[in-house]
This record gives C-alpha cells, structure tokens and sequence, in this order.
C-alpha cells in the first residue's frame, strides 16, 4: 500500500501564515522595500486534505485583518494576510508526544549547533 504524503492519516494539518502590520493612514505600505512587523502564526486544523486545510488556515488568517485603533492615540492600524507559509499532514495521532511535523537537512556541525538552545533561550 502506497502512502500519501500529503494526506493525514487522521485529518489534522499543521499550517503558518504571514501577517504584515500597517499603519492605515501611513505612506509606503506598499513599498517592497520598507520593513515591516510580521507575525508568522502556526495553526492546527481538521481537514479532508492538504486543499481543505489551505482554506481553512486563509480562513482563519483573513479573520485576523480587521482594522482597529491601536496604540494611545487611536491609530488605525491593521494586520495584512499575506498568505501560507507551510502546511503538513500529521502523520500521528494527537496525544502527548505524537510528532507534528519534521523537516530534513544537511547541515555543518557549527551551523546545528548555532540552531539549539538552552531551557532558559526560550522563555521570553
């Protein structure tokens, strides 16, 4: 029996989007050139398949790109949904330890070693 790689054995899929954050009234939200606060935001969704699961996943990223008033002064400001960034089957059943995604590579040793921290890296 041949696998689907990208078909979840148990209908879950872990995706990320890119959300881009601007300034409404400010000049250059368009310019590909000018820097510009992101968010990368990872999900877990329920799918049929690797196409349900891109829908959903834009789905749940356009629900994040209201425009509201941020800041003391009441800017208007919004999150821009740029789009998909990845998306995975999970291959495991979902329980305390099931692996969600992996990925390959080579690397040089220095360069894996710069990739790992230590307990205290990740607390922010």
């Amino acid at each position: 029996m041949k696998i689907d790689k990208n078909l979840s054995p148990f209908g879950w899929y872990v995706g990320s989007y890119l959300l881009r954050f601007i300034e409404l009234n400010q000049d250059g939200n368009f310019d590909d050139e000018k820097k510009f606060l992101t968010w990368e935001n990872t999900r877990l969704v329920k799918a049929n398949d690797l196409n349900d699961a891109f829908d959903k996943l834009e789905k749940l990223a356009k629900e994040e790109t209201e425009p509201y008033k941020g800041g003391p002064g009441g800017v208007d400001v919004q999150w821009v949904y740029e789009g998909i960034t990845d998306i995975l089957p999970v291959y495991d059943e979902l329980e305390h330890g099931a692996e969600l995604f992996f990925s390959e590579s080579k690397r040089k040793l220095k360069t894996i070693k710069k990739l790992v921290g230590k307990k205290k890296d990740f607390h922010r």
